[in-house]
């Protein structure tokens, strides 16, 4: 916890244009996955701390627990499993409780890994204690291969009182990848949805549409398999794709047939590769 606040305490301040909102960025994270990425939403955003008895309008807190998991996933889930099913859900330490008790702020970044296809235990802790009535929460999350949908349509069942908007997600392979100094394509893309959604100022250009869906074929397929073949699980069988061209990568929308939904399902997998010397595909969501 040290490093955290120390960290926190070796950010830069910078003017931005949110003076007229305050902003509350609140995560859990099991591994420091999570914690890079809300990092960079506070580096971006400008996060900003008291001073001289001055309130912060972006204050930056960690959800920590009085009994931290083990870190080891397999016993993460077990453990998650046996709170859900009784209730007895893991007791939080917040620093900047005075502000969840007082909810002085008007919009909450809320961050988690994906555990299950929603959002971390931990945060279940949170929302059976507080309904953030009136409040616009903005999710993000880290995960092995997707659930952002998912949970954020959970928080929306769970929060009927706030209002719960389009969040930001990443596999937690494409936040922890050595990009050898280069800018992370993740903090790029983190940067169009923050400009995108109003949450910082400036311009982008409008992401092209995919092209309409036709058959894979043995490129694609070859494309497909590269970016997936090294996930831990199988993802499934690409049957039709669209592609779209941006500036700086070719992206394509796999329809995939995938196994395990009770004999059979469906689900869509993207794909992105960089244009640039040496890229490699790689796959960034599944939706399911």
């Amino acid at each position: 916890m040290r490093k955290l606040l120390f960290l926190f305490a070796m950010m830069t301040m910078v003017t931005t244009s949110f003076a007229q909102k305050k902003i509350f960025v609140l995560w859990y994270s099991e591994t420091g996955t999570t914690s890079a990425l809300a990092f960079q939403i506070g580096a971006q955003l400008g996060t900003y701390y008291a001073i001289d008895g001055k309130v912060p309008n972006v204050v930056m807190d960690v959800i920590e627990l009085e009994e931290p998991y083990t870190g080891n996933m397999q016993e993460t889930m077990q453990r998650s499993q046996r709170e859900k099913q009784s209730g007895n859900l893991p007791k939080m330490k917040i620093h900047r409780q005075d502000l969840l008790d007082s909810m002085d702020f008007d919009v909450l970044f809320l961050g988690y890994p994906i555990w299950g296809g929603t959002y971390a235990t931990p945060i279940l802790s949170l929302l059976k204690k507080y309904d953030f009535a009136g409040k616009t929460i903005v999710p993000f999350c880290t995960f092995g291969s997707g659930g952002l949908n998912t949970s954020a349509a959970d928080l929306k069942k769970a929060l009927p009182k706030a209002n719960v908007v389009t969040g930001f997600g990443a596999r937690a392979a494409r936040v922890k990848t050595d990009t050898k100094g280069k800018l992370n394509p993740v903090w790029k893309e983190l940067n169009r949805f923050l400009i995108e959604n109003g949450y910082m100022p400036g311009t982008v250009e409008p992401l092209p549409a995919y092209s309409a869906q036709k058959p894979v074929g043995d490129k694609e397929r070859k494309l497909f398999d590269e970016a997936c073949s090294s996930y831990q699980f199988p993802l499934g069988t690409p049957q039709t794709f669209g592609v779209r061209e941006t500036a700086e990568s070719t992206d394509y929308e796999f329809k995939v047939k995938s196994q395990g939904f009770g004999g059979g399902g469906e689900s869509t997998i993207y794909v992105t590769i960089a244009k640039e010397p040496g890229a490699k595909a790689v796959f960034t969501e599944v939706v399911r």
